[in-house]
């Protein structure tokens, strides 16, 4: 469990390690880290150095690795001893949590260090549009990208949740929050940890998610608040094995990342019935938070079913027409926009792709299709984006493509999401192979599996003679999705 104090002192000791190392505003580090005690403290170390932190997934690979450590400018990298190795020549400094191992820099070291530096000594050099994450999204379209996430960006989201007479009370400092979600997502990483730090709650980390653990923990450290996933409200409504835990202490339970039907929101409430059950919703790129359930105001308002709440405050949002972008009336649908604080600064060395963003007005448009009602609620029922959401992990079509495309018996690829029961969606792949080639999707999927981290492996693949495009060349995802829907047997299933 963690609290403010022991984040407070410990952090301060980390920045003056990671400043022994080099680290100075403007650097990024990459925390390439499970769920621990020494991702908090390096992410808060990393930003009062003036650095950013780059977070990535434990489970890439060492390709992925590198490409997001050569994408970012990141100088050292903080890992355990299950990622040294794939990280090893990738940047000068390697920094190694709990065991010790040759070529690294203990993270005790760190911890260890003393001397006498505090932020406060240049602060005047730090600016509120100086980055302090740099998470990697793919956005609305195409290869994931550095999301440019400010000081005063993130501070506005924190304070958009946590603080204010009129603010949806999220947490407060009796709370102890359950931190079971990774703390590489946004997600995690602000709407959790760090309004949670702000809230001055305690914070109990699980280095990774298994039911029965889960459910121990919400019982020995009576748990208060719940941020989850849809995967994990789902297998807590299927499971039996929450009756053999008091989860009474569940105050509020949190959903975001992906919608969450009606029918698993009553599933929830049955197993937990002393919480306020609401969903949020939010893109990284927007820092992350958009909108949140009027049930977590501070005069609560019975949420709708499918509504993801009102807009944060201090915030602007409005529908266009996709087409022409013409403003909409209330209850018609088209795209979310934003404009606030909380936005990115844009894409890291990528002006092309932020401007298709962020508009010369300053909107954020979401690639979400969905309406405001009469009550000023967020319905999102579709969207534009390319992106597969495997349990709230982003997968971007153009780079399991680009793999397949430098294989030799592929000649086209297209990427698209296929509904899933327990992920939500996960990838499909439509391969035109070379002619005369017997490669098999047993063979293909294992190509792709050995270089991407698991959520972006493919499903299943499609041998077909002609990926369907338009003039431009773009391909027609649509097209494929719909063949998926209906179930044409038009395609060699593998």
């Amino acid at each position: 469990m963690l609290t403010y104090a022991d984040v407070q002192v410990s952090s301060l000791r980390v920045a003056r390690g990671l400043r022994r190392l080099g680290i100075r505003r403007g650097d990024v580090i990459m925390l390439l880290l499970p769920n621990c005690p020494e991702f908090v403290l390096a992410f808060l170390a990393a930003s009062a150095c003036g650095a950013a932190a780059t977070t990535a997934n434990p489970f890439f690979t060492a390709a992925e690795i590198r490409k997001q450590a050569a994408a970012s400018g990141a100088r050292l990298i903080v890992t355990d001893a299950a990622g040294v190795e794939k990280s090893r020549g990738v940047v000068p400094t390697l920094v190694c949590v709990g065991d010790e191992v040759d070529g690294c820099v203990s993270f005790t070291e760190l911890l260890e260090t003393e001397d006498g530096w505090t932020p406060e000594e240049e602060e005047e050099k730090f600016q509120p549009d100086d980055v302090v994450a740099l998470p990697y999204s793919s956005g609305t379209t195409g290869l994931p990208k550095g999301v440019m996430l400010t000081h005063k960006g993130t501070v506005t989201s924190i304070s958009q949740q946590v603080d204010g007479e009129n603010v949806h009370l999220y947490y407060h400092s009796g709370d102890v929050m359950l931190c079971v979600l990774p703390m590489y997502h946004i997600y995690s990483l602000v709407t959790v940890l760090c309004c949670a730090l702000r809230a001055k709650a305690a914070v109990v980390v699980m280095r990774k998610f298994d039911m029965r653990g889960m459910m121990e923990l919400i019982q020995r450290h009576r748990i208060t608040v719940a941020p989850l996933v849809p995967p994990i409200a789902v297998e807590i409504a299927k499971t039996s094995a929450t009756d053999a835990y008091d989860l009474s202490s569940v105050r509020m339970v949190i959903s975001g990342a992906a919608p969450l039907s009606k029918e698993l929101e009553d599933a929830i409430r049955a197993k937990m019935p002393n919480a306020v059950l609401g969903q949020g919703y939010g893109m990284t790129e927007a820092g992350p938070v958009i909108s949140f359930c009027t049930s977590f105001s501070k005069e609560p308002i019975p949420s709708k079913a499918g509504s993801c709440g009102m807009v944060v405050r201090n915030a602007e949002l409005k529908v266009v027409d996709p087409s022409t972008g013409a403003s909409l009336r209330r209850n018609q649908r088209g795209e979310i926009c934003l404009r606030a604080e909380n936005v990115m600064k844009g894409y890291l060395n990528d002006a092309k792709a932020t401007q298709g963003t962020i508009d010369e007005e300053g909107w954020l448009h979401t690639g979400d299709i969905g309406f405001v009602d009469d009550d000023d609620e967020i319905f999102i029922v579709d969207r534009l984006k390319e992106i597969i959401k495997y349990k709230g992990f982003q997968v971007a079509p153009a780079e399991i493509e680009a793999l397949l495309l430098a294989h030799d018996h592929v000649i086209d690829a297209a990427v698209v999401p296929l509904e899933d029961e327990a992920a939500g969606e996960v990838p499909v792949a439509f391969v035109v192979r070379t002619k005369g080639s017997e490669m098999t999707a047993d063979e293909l999927k294992r190509y792709i599996a050995k270089q991407v981290v698991f959520y972006k492996r493919i499903s299943k693949v499609f041998f077909v003679d002609v990926i369907p495009k338009l003039p431009s060349g773009k391909i027609l995802r649509k097209v494929l999705k719909q063949r998926l829907q209906v179930g044409l047997p038009l395609f060699q299933n593998h």
